[in-house]
C-alpha cells in the first residue's frame, strides 16, 4: 500500500532531477507539448508502492510486469498516468475533455515503426530543402559563403507615429546577446541598425559604425515609446495586428566556424540582414499569394481569458499570428503529409507539425542570455513581446547530424523519434555519485501493442475524448484511479492548445471524430474561467462529480490518488467536497516536489514546487500519527515532513510549507467530517461546512504559528525517519482503521 511503501525523500530525490531536464528522464513527454507534466518518476512510484507489496527503493529500479492492475485516469491531460501504468503492463483507461490531450496521449501509446518513420520525415525535409530551403540562406560575413543558413531571424515590432507618420521601431533595449554563451555583448544601434559588439553591457559606448550612442531615450516601455523621428508619443498596441522590421540573423557557416561579429573568436555569427536577405522573405510572400491555401486555418481567434491579449494588439484570426514564410512552409508541409499513405506516419508527421507551430510563429521570443528560440508556450500563456524571433522552418543539421540551433523540423522530428525508441526500451537514471547511469528496464514497454523482435504482445487501453463525469467505461472494477486533476485558476489549456488544434483539425478533421468542433473548449472543462462564467461552483461541482463516478467504479479499498498543487486554502475546499461526496477518506497526504528546481528559491509566500499526493479509500488503514486534534499537532506533522524533503534535497521555502498544510488540513476536515457529510445541501453550502470546519480548527494561520515554534526549538539537524513506512508486524493500536 501506498501508505506504508512510499518513502517521500527517494521519490523527492527522483521527481526532484526529473523536473530539471524532463525529458531526459521521460523522452515520451517530446512526442507533443502539453502543459505542467507531473514527473513520471511520482507516478510510477505511487503504482509500485501500490502493488509491488514492497518499499519503493527496492521495487523502482526493477523491471515489473502487473498484467492484473486496472488503472483509471479521468483526466489524463498529457498521460502520465496512462504511460507509467501501461508501462508495467496495467490495463489503462483515461478520460479527457479536451481532444489534443486525447490525441496527444494516442500518439504517445501508438505502435510506431520508428525507422520508417524517420525515413518519411527525411523525405519530407527533402521535398522542403528543394522547395523553400534557398529561403533559409544567407551570405556569411566572414567567408563570404552563400550557403551560411539562417538560424534566427529577428524582427522588430513597429507602430506609425500619429503625428509625423512615420514608422517607429519599438525596442525595448539593443540588446541582441550577452557575454554567456558568446564571448561579448552583441548591440543593434537604434539610429543606424548595424550591429557591433561591447564589453561591458551597461555601458557599451557609441555605436562604431555611425559614432553615436545608443538612443535610450527612445526604447518603447508601458505601451508607450517616443518617435525617433519627431521625438512624439507613439502609443501602442493598435487596433490591428502589428508590423515587424527584420532587423538581425543569427546564422551558422560550415565553410568557417563560428566566430564573433568582430571575427575576433569563438562564438556565434550575428549579421545586420541584407538585401538578399529581405528578397528572400519578400518571395516567399509572393509565392504564398500565388497559392490556394487548403490548410491553412482561418478561424478567428474567439473571446477568453488568454485570447483576449491576442485582441488587445489586433490579432483576430490565428493566422495573423504567423508571417508569410511561415505560412509558407506550413503549407507546403500539410500538403506533403496529407499524401502519406501510411495512416500511422501520417497521424505522426501531423502530430510534429502541430508541434512545430510552436515554434513556427510571430509570437516566439529570442532568449538572449541562451540564444535560442523561446516556443510561444514558454510560459503558459500568449505574452506578445516586442522582439520576435523566427526559426529556421527546415533545421541545421551540423557536421555530425546533430540539430543546429531548435525550432525546425529536423529538431521535431529527432526529439519524436527518441520519444518513441524510449517506449520500445524504457529506462530510468539512477544517480551515483557525480555519475549518471542509465538502467535498462528489460519487459517493461509503452503501448498498445509489440511485436518484432518480441513475441507479439497487446495490452488493454481505452482512450475517451469525453467528460470523465459522464463518459461510459465497460469493463472490470479498477483496481486503482490515479491522476493529476485541474487546479482551479490554472492554465487555460483549451485557450491555448487551440492555437495547434486548427492547424491539426485542417490537417486530419476530416479522418478523426473527435476534431469536429472547432475548438478544443467546453462547457464542462473544469478550470475557473471569467470569460466563460466558470466560478468555484462550477470547479467544485465538476470535479464532485468525476471524483464520486471515478469511486463508484473502483474496487473496495482500493485507491483513488491525485496530486494537487496550491498555497491558498481556499482552492482546496472542492477537493474536500470531492472526497466526502464520494464517501472516500483520506488516509495520506504526501509531499513531493512537481515543478521545476529553479523555483524552489522562492521568498515569502510565493509559489511552490511541492505538490501533496493526496491518497483516498473506502476502507483501510493509516498511522495513528498521522491524526492530529489541535494545531500544534498538524504543525508536528508537517515538521517530519519538511525533513523528509530535506533529505530528498528539497530545501522548503515558505510557499511550499504553506501547500503541505493546506494538504494536512484538507485531509483531517474530511476525516472529521465523515460522519457527518450532507451531500444533499447546495455546492456552496456544503464549502461553507468545510470553510468552517478549518476555522474551527484554527486555519492555516494557526498552523503556520505553530510550526514557527516547533521549527525554532527544533535542531537543525535530525535523523531521518521515514513516516511512510511500517513495520509488516504492526502493532493494531499504532494505526487508525476506516
Amino acid at each position: 500500500m501506498i501508505e506504508r511503501h512510499f518513502e517521500v525523500p527517494f521519490v523527492s530525490r527522483l521527481a526532484l532531477r526529473e523536473k530539471q531536464i524532463q525529458q531526459n528522464y521521460r523522452p515520451v513527454i517530446a512526442v507533443h507539448k502539453w502543459f505542467a507534466r507531473r514527473p513520471g518518476t511520482l507516478f510510477r512510484s505511487l503504482i509500485l508502492s501500490e502493488f509491488a507489496e514492497q518499499p519503493i527503493h527496492q521495487t523502482f529500479y526493477q523491471s515489473q510486469q502487473l498484467p492484473n492492475v486496472r488503472v483509471f485516469d479521468p483526466f489524463m491531460g498529457g498521460g502520465t498516468t496512462m504511460m507509467e501504468a501501461n508501462r508495467v503492463g496495467c490495463a489503462v483507461a483515461g478520460t479527457d475533455v479536451n481532444p489534443m490531450a486525447w490525441w496527444i496521449v494516442r500518439q504517445e501509446l501508438g505502435e510506431l515503426d520508428v525507422a520508417a518513420y524517420q525515413k518519411t520525415a527525411e523525405q519530407l525535409r527533402s521535398h522542403l530543402e528543394a522547395e523553400i530551403g534557398h529561403l533559409y540562406r544567407t551570405r556569411c560575413l566572414h567567408c563570404g559563403s552563400e550557403e551560411a543558413r539562417a538560424k534566427y531571424f529577428l524582427w522588430v515590432k513597429t507602430a506609425v507615429c500619429e503625428s509625423c507618420h512615420q514608422p517607429t521601431d519599438l525596442f525595448p533595449n539593443f540588446l541582441i546577446s550577452e557575454d554567456v554563451r558568446h564571448p561579448a555583448n552583441v548591440f543593434v544601434c537604434g539610429c543606424c541598425g548595424e550591429l557591433f559588439e561591447a564589453a561591458d553591457w551597461k555601458n557599451p559606448g557609441p555605436c562604431p559604425h555611425c559614432r553615436k550612442a545608443l538612443p535610450l531615450q527612445h526604447t518603447a516601455k508601458r505601451n508607450k515609446a517616443i518617435c525617433k523621428h519627431c521625438d512624439q508619443p507613439v502609443r501602442y498596441p493598435g487596433a490591428t495586428s502589428p508590423k515587424h522590421r527584420l532587423f538581425a540573423l543569427e546564422y551558422h557557416c560550415e565553410s568557417c566556424g563560428s566566430q564573433s561579429v568582430a571575427g575576433s573568436g569563438k562564438g556565434r555569427l550575428f549579421k545586420k540582414p541584407d538585401a538578399a536577405d529581405h528578397a528572400h522573405f519578400e518571395e516567399a510572400g509572393r509565392r504564398l499569394q500565388s497559392l490556394r491555401p487548403k490548410f491553412i486555418p482561418e478561424d478567428k481567434i474567439p473571446d477568453g481569458d488568454e485570447t483576449d491579449r491576442l485582441h488587445r494588439w489586433g490579432y483576430k484570426c490565428y493566422r495573423d499570428l504567423f508571417n508569410a514564410r511561415q505560412l509558407l512552409g506550413l503549407e507546403l508541409s500539410c500538403r506533403w503529409i496529407a499524401a502519406v499513405k501510411n495512416e500511422r506516419i501520417r497521424e505522426a508527421l501531423a502530430t510534429n507539425l502541430s508541434d512545430l507551430t510552436r515554434y513556427q510563429n510571430m509570437l516566439c521570443r529570442y532568449d538572449t542570455m541562451a540564444l535560442k528560440s523561446l516556443d510561444i508556450f514558454s510560459v503558459h500563456g500568449f505574452p506578445v513581446g516586442l522582439i520576435q524571433c523566427e526559426s529556421n522552418f527546415l533545421g541545421i543539421a551540423g557536421r555530425k547530424g546533430a540539430p543546429v540551433g531548435s525550432g525546425g523540423w529536423l529538431n521535431i522530428v529527432e526529439k519524436f523519434a527518441k520519444a518513441k525508441r524510449y517506449c520500445s526500451a524504457p529506462f530510468e537514471i539512477r544517480h551515483e555519485g557525480l555519475r549518471k547511469v542509465e538502467v535498462p528496464m528489460p519487459g517493461e514497454w509503452i503501448g498498445t501493442s509489440r511485436n518484432g523482435e518480441f513475441p507479439t504482445q497487446e495490452r488493454e487501453v481505452l482512450l475517451l475524448c469525453a467528460d470523465s463525469a459522464s463518459a461510459r467505461i465497460g469493463g472490470e472494477m479498477f483496481d486503482a484511479v490515479f491522476t493529476d486533476p485541474p487546479y482551479f485558476g490554472n492554465v487555460q489549456y483549451a485557450e491555448l492548445m487551440d492555437f495547434c488544434y486548427v492547424w491539426l483539425r485542417k490537417l486530419l478533421g476530416g479522418s478523426v471524430p473527435e476534431f469536429a468542433k472547432a475548438s478544443t473548449r467546453h462547457h464542462n472543462e473544469l478550470t475557473g474561467n471569467a470569460n466563460m462564467g466558470r466560478g468555484l461552483d462550477h470547479f467544485t461541482e465538476g470535479i464532485s462529480d468525476t471524483i464520486r463516478r471515478s469511486a463508484e467504479r473502483l474496487k473496495p479499498g482500493r485507491p483513488l490518488a491525485f496530486t494537487y498543487h496550491h498555497n491558498q486554502l481556499e482552492a482546496y475546499l472542492p477537493l474536500a467536497v470531492a472526497i466526502l461526496d464520494a464517501k472516500l477518506v483520506c488516509s495520506a497526504s504526501l509531499p513531493c516536489p512537481a515543478e521545476m528546481g529553479a523555483s524552489i528559491h522562492i521568498n515569502g509566500t510565493g509559489s511552490s514546487v511541492i505538490d501533496t499526493v493526496f491518497v483516498c479509500r473506502s476502507t483501510g488503514r493509516f498511522p495513528r500519527h498521522w491524526l492530529a486534534d489541535d494545531a500544534e499537532g498538524v504543525a508536528g506533522i508537517i515538521g517530519l515532513d519538511v525533513k523528509m524533503l530535506a533529505d530528498g534535497g528539497v530545501k522548503a521555502t515558505q510557499g511550499d510549507i504553506r501547500c503541505i498544510a493546506c494538504g494536512h488540513l484538507t485531509r483531517l476536515a474530511i476525516w472529521n467530517l465523515r460522519k457527518t457529510w450532507d451531500r444533499t445541501l447546495p455546492v456552496m453550502g456544503r464549502m461553507d461546512v468545510i470553510r468552517q470546519w478549518l476555522s474551527t480548527f484554527g486555519g492555516l494561520a494557526a498552523v503556520l504559528t505553530a510550526l514557527e515554534k516547533v521549527f525554532s526549538a527544533a535542531a537543525p539537524v535530525q535523523k531521518w525517519e521515514t513516516a511512510g513506512i511500517i513495520n509488516e508486524a504492526y502493532e493494531s493500536k499504532h494505526e487508525v482503521s476506516f
